[in-house]
């Protein structure tokens, strides 16, 4: 079953229908069939990753390049001022479709779009700092 094409990969081959807004040699962009509101949006590179840390740096570099443009034509279009950006990796961070996407979910006056309460805490700086530190290691 991990071998089977994900949905996504089903709409990029063309093989499903979609309400496609952009494509390009490495992303693909369309409406959200089940969307939080009037223009949720999915971009999603048409590498077949399951998860964002095992995506190539050239489908990275490929959504980077088209996340900003295509949130501006989505707020154009909508009237939206304000939105979301969405990724989600692995079923315990809400991932439901095993192939990286972002979501970019308009939010309207009237509270539609995206609304979950937050929880946070504090921040330990000492933990913070060894964190960081390793982190950065990491990257570089």
């Amino acid at each position: 079953m991990e071998d089977d094409p994900s949905i996504f990969t089903m709409i990029i081959e063309g093989r499903i229908p979609s309400h496609k807004i952009y494509e390009d040699g490495e992303v693909i962009a369309f409406l959200d069939i089940n969307p939080f509101s009037y223009g949720h949006t999915l971009v999603v590179p048409k590498e077949p990753a399951r998860t964002l840390d095992k995506l190539s740096e050239e489908s990275a570099e490929a959504l980077g390049r088209v996340l900003p443009k295509i949130s501006k034509a989505i707020l154009e279009a909508t009237g939206a001022k304000e939105f979301n950006v969405l990724q989600n990796n692995g079923p315990n961070a809400y991932q439901s479709v095993f192939h990286v996407h972002f979501h970019i979910i308009p939010k309207f006056e009237d509270g539609s779009g995206l609304s979950w309460p937050f929880k946070t805490k504090p921040l330990n700086n000492e933990d913070a700092a060894s964190l960081a530190k390793s982190i950065t290691h990491l990257i570089q």
